[in-house]
């Protein structure tokens, strides 16, 4: 970024200094939302899409006339920066590198952040000061941090009501754990498997004589298809006592097995090489060996693996490498599930149709997830084994085996590793005591699904993606032991956990300038009931204050739009749905979200932790703050992903500095009002309709095109047709107002600055362009549409001729074969229509020159936009009269001689080929 830009831009940031602070007015609202940030590292270009998106419909929404809230806060509940802390105190070289190479945090300072909340005030003032800078029309007057007294008032308030309605209990369930934190952990405390899902395996137990060998299985029900064991014999195993009774498995598994109510110790190990070939047994599947596989691992669940080669691709194929070396031969897969569409060994007959060729074939895992779908959708068990479908006997069998079998339950990840901020590996751990949302409660569900049906969701195919989270949400682990926030109110022992104290924060936003005035310990539940729910009761303190604080709720709420990203449907964007619905009146719910796509840097994921970042401040100093703004938005649609890429950054910087240029120099023009011009303004009323539209549904790329590329592709051909004649000052003035105000959401520095050459005030707050229907002109448009193709046409052909041409015959089709493409619109069935043209008696009386036309007219109409034949057969230009009067300009543009003739009047050969809206051109 040059001095002059990074001038420009400090100059108009002063000029926006608290002029987006929103109060209530006589003005319709449009209150917007973001998910507010945690502030725990500096903002790299992911987060600069994430909040200017909204910035571009909040500036439109404000030029549309309407008063505009998009306000910010910082999460700092939690334990991420206490681990990042911890990280620091003992200078752990990764952290140390993150924080002071990438996040260049000054070497004083980093020394402060033993204290995590120097962690969170530097990083919050960091957030305000880089979002300033890339130019957010954010009201800052309304910014908190949710470990702040006042908000830990509100969350208490909040916890009452969903206490109140029986939403909070106390219970025993399997949790994300850290041990080195000694706390749960939630998506936003992981530095890595912020996806990682809890799975609840069934532990069957194989008698090994007086001890059992547990293997843990989501499909207990195979367990009567078991024909061995695996066991990894590089690994070193370990008998445990657990719970009384003797175990063998893998270390990595007792230490998970210890966190999940179970008494462990050790006493003693045993070589994985020493239980190669000894037999098991249990009663379901008879006595059984235990074979040799280095694949298995220790760290996966018990560390030793049942074997179901008839139902499990994985097991066929390691077994079929044992005998194709000649060993264990006499072992046969044992089928025990008929399936649709398989034989009576369903894994065999995928793995050798599929031509697997051994274990590290990258299509056995979709392979896997195939076979296992199709049993547990249409699968039914052997008559001998019960004879009930799948998704039946497998809770009926698990229920079994625990009950009579000495089975028991095992939780663990779905994916791995999953490592706490603090660095600390995490496990499931059963916690006792534990406060729970129950989001498992069907009457709680059903008040989110009635409301979802009403919300507007954009993209409208993220409807689906809620209603599935909805159906499939659990209890809840709502409270921690350490950490920053707020403390459970009747539990203070307890935190409340992070997701969970950031579901209604969007009604704080309504308050939070005013509440802040306001000291802590007056803040009791009943004067956030007065607030948010109108509930009047004796004793309220500051009434004036609380007056003005319900005023601005009941103007700003609901909210419009929450914005957030599409990985949060399955936490966030939905449990702040459950909690809406629980506390505020039907009219107070949420309006609508728009979802985001993610954010790569040169075609990979963006990550803090692994470096793979670009800071939106060196953005901004690189390439300027509207560069950045106009990148991120041309770059797709909101909720698609985006890829950020230097080398495309700076193509959108040339762009803007020719936009600039080009309003400077419209300004100046100073000619007469031409034909043309008038054609330049009635292009410009589409193109403000094109814009609107795409901006009142979110299509924030779909607006930038049509506002930038739709306006200079015009100005190109106007320019052109101008020739040696100046630019119309009438049109000119009226363009650069309008492109300029268009574009002011999207790139504001730039529009802010030479508003100043057009307008009075502020751009930001200049009212919107309106497509004006009076100076729409038709037989202008339709004319230079029907210029501009045959120019093509006429260029298509120069292009390929070997000799210099000297003149060119423009043909214009005759009246009769208008006729027919006026059929051709108005037939029913638009692509078998030579019969109906054909009972035409002109046309009939023609006959085979006609029906050639037919034909032609028929492949014409499919080729040509739809709407662009509709205001054709509307409007039916007088082509002779619009190539004679634009003879002059095509024969300067080609520099050969133009001749303009009727087709039927010419007789050349190829002036038979002329269509409507198609001329033939004959070049000489």
């Amino acid at each position: 970024m040059t001095e002059e830009t990074q001038a420009l831009e400090a100059a108009i940031r002063k000029q926006w200094d608290g002029v987006f602070i929103a109060t209530p007015s006589e003005k319709k609202k449009f209150y917007l939302t973001v998910a507010y940030p945690y502030p725990s590292g500096a903002m790299h270009v992911g987060h600069g899409r994430t909040y200017i998106v909204p910035d571009v419909v909040a500036r439109f929404w404000r030029m549309r006339g309407r008063e505009v809230l998009y306000p910010m806060a910082f999460h700092v509940t939690g334990a991420p920066v206490i681990g990042i802390s911890k990280r620091i105190a003992r200078r752990d070289e990764s952290a140390i590198k993150l924080y002071r190479d990438l996040y260049r945090v000054p070497e004083d300072v980093l020394e402060t952040f033993t204290d995590p909340l120097n962690i969170v005030n530097h990083f919050s003032n960091e957030y305000e000061r880089v979002m300033t800078q890339a130019g957010l029309s954010i009201d800052w007057s309304r910014r908190f941090t949710t470990v702040e007294p006042t908000y830990s008032k509100f969350i208490e308030w909040q916890w009452y009501h969903l206490r109140e309605a029986g939403h909070v209990n106390k219970g025993a369930h399997p949790v994300r754990y850290c041990p080195q934190c000694e706390n749960p952990v939630g998506d936003h405390d992981l530095l890595e498997g912020d996806k990682a899902e809890i799975q609840k395996f069934t532990l069957i137990m194989f008698q090994y004589g007086d001890a059992f060998i547990p293997c843990a299985t989501l499909r207990p029900e195979t367990i009567y298809g078991v024909t061995n064991l695996w066991v990894n014999p590089t690994v070193e195993y370990v008998r445990a006592r657990v719970d009384g009774k003797e175990w063998i498995l893998s270390r990595q598994a007792m230490e998970k097995i210890a966190l999940q109510d179970h008494e462990v110790a050790e006493i003693g190990t045993i070589p994985g090489s020493d239980l190669v070939e000894k037999k098991v047994s249990h009663p379901f599947c008879g006595e059984v060996p235990i074979l040799p596989a280095v694949f298995v691992d220790p760290d996966m669940a018990t560390g030793l693996v049942m074997s179901v080669p008839a139902h499990a691709p994985y097991d066929y194929i390691a077994l079929r490498d044992l005998q194709r070396k000649g060993q264990y031969t006499d072992i046969k897969p044992v089928g025990l599930i008929t399936v649709e569409g398989y034989g009576e060994f369903p894994a065999v007959e995928a793995v050798e149709k599929a031509d697997i060729i051994n274990q590290d074939d990258p299509n056995l895992v979709e392979l896997t997830q195939s076979v296992y779908t199709a049993e547990h959708a249409t699968g039914k068990m052997y008559e001998q084994y019960g004879g009930k479908p799948v998704k039946i006997a497998r809770e009926e069998i698990a229920g079994v085996l625990i009950e009579k079998h000495h089975s028991g339950i095992m939780y663990e990840f779905d994916i791995r590793p999953v490592v706490c901020r603090c660095g600390s590996r995490v496990f499931v751990k059963v916690l006792h005591n534990q406060w729970f949302l129950e989001y498992s409660d069907e009457a709680w569900k059903q008040q989110v699904k009635d409301h979802l049906e009403n919300m507007e969701l954009v993209p409208q195919e993220v409807r689906a993606e809620f209603f599935r989270t909805v159906d499939w949400l659990k209890d809840w682990a709502c409270s921690r032991r350490i950490g920053l926030g707020t403390k459970m109110p009747w539990d203070p022992e307890w935190l409340i956990e992070p997701l969970s104290d950031s579901t209604i924060y969007m009604a704080y936003y309504t308050i939070a300038s005013r509440i802040k005035h306001i000291d802590p310990a007056l803040l009791t539940p009943a004067v956030f009931d007065y607030i948010f729910l109108g509930k009047e009761s004796e004793g309220l303190p500051e009434r004036e204050r609380l007056d003005g604080m319900r005023k601005e709720f009941l103007y700003w709420y609901p909210y419009d739009f929450r914005f957030s990203a599409k990985d949060l449907i399955s936490n966030h964007l939905t449990f702040q749905l459950f909690h809406h619905c629980t506390i505020f009146p039907k009219d107070c719910l949420p309006h609508g979200m728009v979802v985001f796509g993610m954010g790569l840097l040169n075609g990979a994921k963006m990550s803090s932790s692994k470096g793979n970042v670009y800071l939106l401040e060196d953005a901004i100093n690189d390439f300027g703050a509207d560069t950045v703004r106009m990148f991120l938005i041309g770059s797709g649609e909101p909720w698609q992903d985006f890829d950020w890429r230097n080398e495309l950054v700076s193509s959108t910087k040339k762009q803007i500095e020719r936009f600039a240029q080009t309003i400077r120099d419209g300004l100046a023009a100073d000619g007469p009002e031409t034909d043309i011009d008038r054609w330049l303004v009635s292009r410009m009323q589409n193109h403000i309709s094109l814009v609107t539209t795409a901006m009142e549904n979110f299509q924030t790329r779909q607006a930038l095109q049509e506002a930038f590329f739709g306006f200079e592709s015009d100005l190109k051909w106007y320019k052109r047709r101008l020739g040696q004649n100046p630019a119309g000052k009438s049109a000119m003035k009226s363009l650069c107002s309008t492109w300029v105000r268009l574009l002011a959401p999207i790139i504001p520095f730039t529009c802010e600055d030479l508003w100043k050459e057009i307008g009075e005030g502020l751009v930001s707050f200049a009212p919107w362009p309106e497509s004006d229907a009076s100076l729409v002109d038709d037989a202008a448009e339709i004319a230079e549409e029907l210029l501009v193709r045959t120019v093509e046409d006429i260029e298509s052909i120069l292009r390929i001729l070997k000799k210099p041409p000297r003149k060119v015959t423009i043909c214009v089709a005759p009246s009769w074969k208008w006729e027919i493409m006026t059929l051709i619109a108005g037939a029913p069935d638009k692509k078998n229509v030579i019969r109906d043209v054909m009972q035409n008696e002109e046309i009939k009386s023609r006959g085979k020159e006609a029906a050639d036309a037919v034909k032609q007219c028929t492949n014409l109409f499919h080729k040509l936009p739809s709407d662009l034949v509709d205001r054709i057969i509307a409007n039916k230009p007088d082509e002779l009269a619009v190539f004679k009067a634009a003879s002059a300009f095509l024969a300067e543009d080609t520099k050969l001689e133009i001749e303009v003739i009727p087709a039927d009047a010419c007789q050349h050969m190829k002036a038979g080929s002329a269509l409507p809206f198609k001329p033939a051109i004959i070049i000489e």
